[in-house]
This record gives structure tokens, C-alpha cells and sequence, in this order.
């Protein structure tokens, strides 16, 4: 396993198990050298989102590496408010206008919008852009079990991915193993908690074990659950250290000891109540 290392999604689109994530990342230069730096360090999986504001900042940092299109995989979603509107069509057209692409590798849908079930409804569009081309695998956000077996129960083209919040302190056992049971695969947000974690003395001490930092033993440990991992960061030498995953190995030990950190608390918002 390597940077280049991909998992085949159950559509048999191939995806890279690390990524560049650019939440809060702010439009311009900040993300424009993010998505570069992590390119040139051997990442090919950018992951943004509309709603981050930034798509065309990483557009043009795909465009300007000079990186065929074909060997990248992008990553962006459909925001809360589109659904709410009806406004899917309008706003994937959007996302690929500011990208300056025809297609983008996935499509997920960000949250699951209760109103009219949209994290149900909308997922006919969802359906519609992968079999047109311009959505290469589709795939959901936030979603819990109770939301994924709604989606399943009509669903024509199963969800690729489950993107969700965990991390140590939010294992998301249960989620993770349903998600694997039906062949969805499981990609975090906040792998690093924020960046809470980080000083953890548990995470501390594995990671001087292995002459690694707290974040690539965190990260380690997603990877070996079998995670497409996509860490945050706007900084040349952190996205360099995180990509640096693949020269050790956790033992079982150490995975339980990670596990054992588990307190089912969030630094993001519960799908079950989030208001936005």
C-alpha cells in the first residue's frame, strides 16, 4: 500500500485511500496552494464541496499542475439549501462550471435533509448524473444507518460512499460495519477531531513508538480499518507528513488502544439535529 494505493467503489470506479480535504479552506491562494502542494506530493483525491466556497480555486490548481484530469479523482457535493429548492440540475451545473470540468469522480449528497425526506427524494438527480457521465459514482454525507436503509429500500444505484464524521473519540463501529455489509465505502471527516486529538497521551505514546506524529498514527489507524482518509490542511509540510502512512504498520494492540479512546462525542454537528 502506497499514496497511490485506490479501492475499487461498488460500481467498480477505482478510488485513492487519501485525499487532500479542503474544508475551511478560504478561496485564493490558501486553497490554490493546498491542492497544489498535496499534488506535487504524490496525492490524487481532492475532496471540496460547494458549500466551502473554494471549487474554483481547486479547479484551477488541477488545471495548473499540468496532471492529466484522467488520473485525478475529485470529490464535491450537493448542498442542503439546493435540495430544499429542487435546484439539484442548477446546482451540479454550477459545481462543474466553477471546477471547469465535465464530470467530477463523485457526487455526494452533503447532508441528510429531512424536509420532503430531500435525502431520499433527491437522490433520482443523484441517480440521473451518474448515469449521464457528469457524476462518475454518487454517494452520501452524514448519513446514519436509519437514513441509509431509507435510501436503499428505492434506491436503483446504490450509494458508493458514506462520508461521516470519526475519528477516536466518534469510532463509528456500528455505522462503519453496516456500511462494509453493504458494500458502501466509509470515508471520515475530521480524522484529527479538529486537531483536538492531537495532544491525546495515548495518541502521544504510540506515535513516539513508531517515530511518527499523533496525526499520522490517527490516520494509520483509518486506513487500516479500511477508510478512504481525507485530512484538512492548508500547510506544505503537514499535507507532505500526512501523506507518510505508508512505512509502518499498527499492531492490534495499538488498534485497541485507539478504539478504546471512544466517547460517541462530535466536534461537528449530530445529523440527527444539525439546523442548516
Amino acid at each position: 500500500m502506497d499514496l497511490q494505493t485506490r479501492i475499487q467503489l461498488n460500481n467498480g470506479v477505482q478510488m485513492p485511500v487519501l485525499g487532500l480535504g479542503v474544508f475551511l479552506s478560504k478561496d485564493g491562494e490558501e486553497t490554490y496552494n493546498a491542492v497544489r502542494w498535496a499534488l506535487e506530493a504524490g496525492y490524487r483525491h481532492i475532496d471540496t464541496a460547494a458549500v466551502y466556497g473554494n471549487e474554483e480555486s481547486v479547479g484551477r490548481a488541477i488545471r495548473d499542475s499540468g496532471i492529466p484530469r484522467e488520473e485525478l479523482f475529485v470529490t464535491t457535493k450537493l448542498w442542503n439549501t439546493r435540495i430544499r429548492a429542487h435546484e439539484e440540475e442548477q446546482a451540479f451545473a454550477e459545481s462543474l462550471r466553477k471546477l471547469q470540468m465535465d464530470y467530477v469522480d463523485l457526487y455526494l449528497i452533503h447532508w441528510p435533509v429531512r424536509e420532503e425526506q430531500g435525502y431520499v427524494r433527491a437522490w433520482s438527480k443523484m441517480e440521473a448524473f451518474n448515469k449521464q457521465g457528469r457524476a462518475k459514482a454518487i454517494g452520501v454525507s452524514n448519513y446514519h444507518v436509519h437514513h441509509l436503509q431509507d435510501l436503499l429500500a428505492v434506491a436503483d444505484v446504490p450509494p458508493a460512499l458514506n462520508q461521516v464524521e470519526c475519528h477516536p473519540e466518534l469510532t463509528q463501529v456500528e455505522l462503519s460495519d453496516f456500511c462494509r455489509e453493504k458494500g458502501i465505502a466509509f470515508e471520515p471527516w475530521s480524522p484529527l477531531g479538529r486537531g483536538k486529538l492531537l495532544e491525546n497521551e495515548t495518541l502521544k505514546d504510540i506515535a513516539k513508538a513508531h517515530g511518527k506524529t499523533t496525526a499520522q498514527v490517527i490516520l494509520r489507524w483509518g486506513l487500516q480499518r479500511g477508510f478512504v482518509n481525507i485530512p484538512k490542511s492548508v500547510h506544505k509540510e503537514r499535507i507532505e507528513q500526512n501523506a507518510q502512512l505508508f512505512d509502518f504498520a499498527l499492531s492490534q494492540g495499538e488498534m485497541e488502544r485507539i478504539f478504546a479512546l471512544n466517547k460517541n462525542e462530535r466536534v461537528g454537528s449530530d445529523p440527527e439535529t444539525f439546523n442548516f
